[in-house]
């Protein structure tokens, strides 16, 4: 029986660059979920009798929602869900199964790296039959449904078993419950040498993984220690949690210390890596050497030749536009073609569905490349190890030869995490309107408020962050992020290139210890946020 249950609007249920991201308890206020599942579904058409594909990172209110989505599919006329075991499916598992089914879209149930429990974070997002997260224009026309809901429509019908593979019926829609690891695995087979990571594992390699007891946990104990023999052991906090056992899964240097300062030990390991809450972003550190996001994005096109999905060369590489230049200098000597985009990876899907692009990536550790339509954290790392099998050599050798080839991007992201977001606000329109006049001094040469024309469909994306930019190539960028859900966040970036590869070995902040004060002048951040130093610096 499929019920229509009155309803009126909430405030503030528009989708960010990852969907909607709410605290716990705001998405178990009653009604919350409906009304935003029957708005993506109001504002989708043709899907009677298609397929969707479901499934989240495991945090706390993951099943019950599975459930509820269930319920309200099968109410507005899908077909087939397709859910992943236990509700489970990482985000790029997730994508993959949209494209290999031919699936209408897919709702992906994460708040990504933002912590879980009771008193955690949520989120739902929608991705289009593409397997990419659904563009401003669908987003757009959810965010208007969720502002004039009157009903939603919901079966009443018991909850579906989500533990036993194989296929029910629910309200007259199938749905099908999946393992969630084995199609994601058997698409990194067809991407990399696994014979030559066994045996690079064989012959004494030695790593840590962290699934930070979230998404990546069975991909990695079924991938690292299964199929690629690694050590018992190699796959640390391995068992999805709700609560993410307490850690906040976000793969940095804050923290993830616990393998940082572990890779900088006499007892280091050859590579240690971890990924985030629901598997699309990661950390990449070798024996005495971190690599940061921007540099991996960079290294990985460089070297993905070496892997037989990449043998035949890449069409071009993507990165968003606060991602360092690294990545422009490899395309460039590649002679390959590079595109800088607005943060948020649905805008490297028009770029992959084009072919202009093969590896995409973001400073805030995302990666991926043409085989999903997402961040792919374990496909980086598998990447990696791949790299690490045929160049024989450490992490720490294969950077030092980057960049004394390619020349050193100096690279740091300052974050303000949950300041006031009407003083964050200030400070961007402040900077705003002074573009201009900055022009001339310090020796910036260039000042302006990003905006992305997509040279696929068109499209104009405006106010993506502030960037100043000085004659040496270095840049200062502002922008607000939009994955918190508490305050607002200032993301604060800072890239200084050198080419000279006797001054490669300087200490970061140092290296860029100038820019960070001059950003502080420029902005006014003490002045407009309180606070006089970031909440987190990588």
């Amino acid at each position: 029986m499929i019920k229509t249950v009155a309803t009126t609007p909430f405030e503030g249920q528009r989708p960010g660059t990852s969907g909607l991201r709410k605290k716990v308890p705001v998405f178990q206020t009653p009604h919350y979920v409906e009304n935003f599942v029957q708005s993506v579904f109001d504002s989708l058409a043709g899907f009677a009798g298609k397929t969707l594909v479901l499934g989240g990172d495991g945090r706390y209110f993951n099943r019950e929602t599975v459930q509820t989505v269930l319920k309200m599919a099968a109410a507005s006329g899908f077909g087939r869900v397709v859910v992943g075991q236990g509700g489970i499916l990482s985000t790029p598992a997730a994508s993959h199964v949209i494209r290999k089914r031919g699936a209408f879209g897919g709702l992906i149930l994460s708040a990504s790296h933002n912590p879980g429990g009771p008193d955690g974070d949520f989120g739902i997002k929608y991705n289009i039959g593409n397997g990419g997260p659904a563009p401003e224009a669908i987003t757009e026309a959810i965010f208007a449904h969720t502002r004039s809901i009157r009903e939603y429509r919901i079966a009443e019908a018991p909850d579906c078993d989500l533990d036993r593979l194989g296929e029910t019926s629910l309200a007259g829609m199938v749905v099908e419950v999946i393992d969630p690891v084995a199609d994601y695995q058997a698409l990194m087979e067809t991407l990399f040498d696994f014979t030559a990571i066994r045996a690079l594992f064989a012959g004494g390699f030695t790593m840590r993984f962290d699934a930070m007891s979230a998404v990546t946990g069975p991909y990695a104990h079924a991938i690292l220690e299964g199929a690629l023999g690694a050590a018992p052991g190699t796959v640390m906090n391995g068992t999805p949690l709700p609560d993410f056992g307490g850690h906040h899964p976000d793969p940095n240097l804050v923290h993830a210390k616990h393998l940082y300062d572990l890779a900088m030990s006499e007892a280091a390991p050859d590579l240690c890596a971890a990924s985030d809450g629901d598997g699309d972003r990661n950390l990449i550190i070798g024996r005495g050497q971190f690599v940061t996001p921007s540099d991996s994005v960079a290294m990985l096109a460089a070297n993905a030749h070496l892997a037989p999905g990449y043998a035949a060369g890449l069409a071009g590489i993507a990165r968003s536009m606060p991602t360092s230049a690294a990545a422009d200098r490899v395309a460039q000597a590649l002679g390959i073609a590079s595109f800088e985009t607005p943060t948020g990876w649905k805008f490297f899907g028009n770029l992959l569905d084009a072919g202009l692009a093969t590896i995409c990536g973001e400073e805030s550790a995302g990666t991926g490349s043409n085989h999903v339509r997402e961040k792919d954290g374990l496909w980086a790392v598998l990447l990696w190890l791949n790299i690490l099998a045929v160049r024989k050599q450490s992490v720490a050798e294969i950077v030092r030869e980057h960049w004394a080839r390619y020349g050193r991007n100096y690279y740091s992201r300052h974050d303000y995490e949950e300041v006031p977001a009407d003083g964050a606000n200030a400070l961007m329109q402040a900077l705003r309107d002074g573009l201009a006049a900055l022009v001339g001094r310090h020796a910036i040469v260039a000042a302006d408020d990003f905006a992305y024309h997509d040279p696929v469909d068109g499209s104009l994306s405006e106010h993506q962050g502030i960037r100043v930019l000085f004659g040496d190539g270095a840049r200062i960028v502002y922008r607000l992020s939009g994955t918190g859900t508490a305050g607002a966040t200032l993301r604060v970036y800072l890239e200084r290139y050198e080419p000279d590869p006797s001054q490669h070995a300087i200490d970061t902040q140092a290296a860029l210890a100038k820019l960070i004060v001059l950003a502080e002048e420029l902005a006014g951040i003490a002045r407009h946020t309180g606070r006089s130093a970031p909440s987190v610096i990588t």
